[in-house]
C-alpha cells in the first residue's frame, strides 16, 4: 500500500483503510475513489456516506515498523528521516472510521518516532476533539515526528480551513492545494508579525479560543526548538489536478502562491501541473524536452480553453512540474 511512493514530498505511502466520502469540490474526480470501484468489480463499495471502510491487512500495518527499523541507513545518506505521507486511500479523520482504528494508528505512530508522519485532512475540523478522544488535546503538539496538514482547492475553503488549523494544537501544519482550482491568496495567515494567526484576530489577547491547549508552554514550539511561537503554516503543496476531467490550473495562480511563499519565507513545493499545462509555458516545456528528459510532445495535442486561457492536455508526466523553469522542492525548516 505503498511504500516509496512516486508522490513527490513524501517518501512512503501507508494506508491504515481504504474508503472515503466526497466532501468538496476537489473530490470530484477522486483517483482513490476510482481505484476503490476498479478492485471491487466497478462499484466503490468503500465510498459515500454510510459505506463500510476497509482495515488493511495486519502485513501492511507492520511495514512502518520495518521503514522505522531501516533509519539509520536511510538517515546515513539522506541526513532526515523518512516521511510516510498517512491515507493516500482515506482520510485519517474520517467520521465513518471506527475510533478504535485511530486509537491503533496513533499506537503505530508511537512506536515509530524515526518516521514522519504526515497527516492531511479534508476535515480539518475533527481534528482537535478526534485526537481529544483517542489521546488527549496537545498530543499532536507533543509529537516532533507529526505534520498535520488541511487540503484546501479554492479561497472559500481556505477561508474556512486554515483558520481551523492553526488552531489545532501540533507541532508542524501544512496546507495542500491540490487540485488547484482557482485563485487562492495565503497572505493574512503567514503571520509575519508573530501575532496570532487567525485572520480576524490582531493578537491573542483578542482570541477567544486561546486557551492553555493553544498557547500554554508546552503546546507551541519555534521551528528551531527553542520554544513557543505563535501558530503558524510551515509548509504550502500547490499541484494540479490530473486523470479523466481534469480541471485547468492558471500558472498565475501558482506563481501568486509561489511569490507570497517567497515573500514570507514560508517552504514552497510544486507537486505537478496536472493533465493540462498552461500554453504560456509552452516555452520551457520544449526547453526541457531538448535537455534529454524525455519529456517531447508526441501524438496529437489538444488544446483547450479556460478563462481566456489556452491549456495543453497533454497528461502529467509530459507537463511536468517545474514552474518558470524552475522545480520547487521546498521542505519546513529545521525538519530532520
Amino acid at each position: 500500500m505503498s511504500e516509496n511512493s512516486k508522490i513527490e514530498w513524501t517518501d512512503h505511502t501507508f494506508n491504515p483503510w481504504e474508503g472515503c466520502q466526497r466532501v468538496g469540490p476537489g473530490c470530484d474526480h477522486c483517483y482513490a475513489e476510482t481505484r476503490n470501484a476498479r478492485f471491487s468489480g466497478g462499484t466503490a463499495i468503500n465510498w459515500g456516506p454510510g459505506a463500510p471502510r476497509r482495515r488493511t491487512s495486519a502485513a501492511n500495518w507492520r511495514k512502518p515498523l520495518q521503514w522505522n527499523k531501516a533509519h539509520a541507513e536511510f538517515y546515513a545518506v539522506h541526513g532526515r528521516r523518512q516521511r510516510v505521507f498517512c491515507a493516500s486511500l482515506a482520510d485519517v479523520f474520517d467520521n465513518a472510521v471506527d475510533p478504535i482504528w485511530r486509537r491503533d494508528l496513533f499506537d503505530l505512530i508511537e512506536l515509530t518516532p524515526n518516521l514522519n508522519w504526515l497527516l492531511l485532512t479534508k476535515r480539518i475540523g475533527n481534528v482537535f476533539e478526534m485526537v481529544a478522544r483517542a489521546r488527549s488535546h496537545d498530543w499532536l503538539a507533543g509529537r516532533d515526528n507529526v505534520w498535520l496538514g488541511a487540503t484546501i482547492v479554492n479561497q472559500e475553503e481556505a477561508d474556512r480551513d486554515i483558520e481551523k488549523l492553526l488552531m489545532t494544537p501540533a507541532r508542524r501544519r501544512f496546507v495542500s492545494i491540490e487540485p488547484m482550482l482557482g485563485p487562492i491568496d495565503l497572505q493574512a495567515w503567514f503571520d509575519p508579525t508573530g501575532m496570532c494567526c487567525a485572520q480576524e484576530m490582531t493578537s491573542c489577547e483578542d482570541c477567544p479560543a486561546c486557551a492553555d491547549w493553544i498557547h500554554g508552554p508546552t503546546t507551541e514550539y519555534a521551528n528551531d526548538g527553542s520554544g513557543y511561537s505563535s501558530p503558524t503554516i510551515d509548509w504550502v503543496i500547490v499541484g494540479g489536478e490530473s486523470g479523466h476531467g481534469a480541471r485547468p490550473m492558471h500558472a498565475d495562480w501558482a506563481r501568486q502562491l509561489r511569490d507570497q511563499c517567497a515573500q514570507y519565507g514560508v517552504p514552497f513545493l510544486f507537486k505537478q501541473w496536472g493533465e493540462l499545462l498552461p500554453s504560456d509555458t509552452d516555452g520551457e516545456s520544449y526547453a526541457v524536452a531538448l535537455d534529454g528528459s524525455n519529456r517531447e510532445f508526441d501524438g496529437t495535442v489538444h488544446l483547450i480553453e479556460d478563462g481566456g486561457q489556452q491549456f495543453f492536455r497533454i497528461g502529467k508526466k509530459i507537463a511536468g512540474r517545474q514552474l518558470d523553469g524552475r522545480t520547487h522542492d521546498e521542505f519546513p525548516r529545521g525538519t530532520r
